[in-house]
């Protein structure tokens, strides 16, 4: 029996598969706080009165935003 097509190409490795965006912030806020989020990526969701639900709101509304604390995530691995 010839082997699945999924098999003859395998995807490249996602570090982000399988985790969600409210996950990765909160890993993020416990390792790094809101104050070391704001330093490290300048939005306003992580100076003024900070949250996660707050946060999430405004990540899922800009893409901008969440590609760079998904990339902070990834260099913090």
């Amino acid at each position: 029996m010839p082997a699945p097509e999924s098999n003859k190409h395998p995807q490249t490795k996602n570090p982000l598969q399988g985790i969600t965006l409210e996950a990765l912030l909160i890993e993020l806020h416990a390792q790094v706080g809101w104050e070391g989020l704001a330093k490290r990526i300048d939005i306003n969701c992580f100076k003024q009165d900070p949250s996660i639900k707050s946060s999430l709101k405004f990540l899922r509304k800009t893409p901008w935003a969440r590609e760079k604390v998904e990339a902070l995530y990834i260099q913090l691995k």
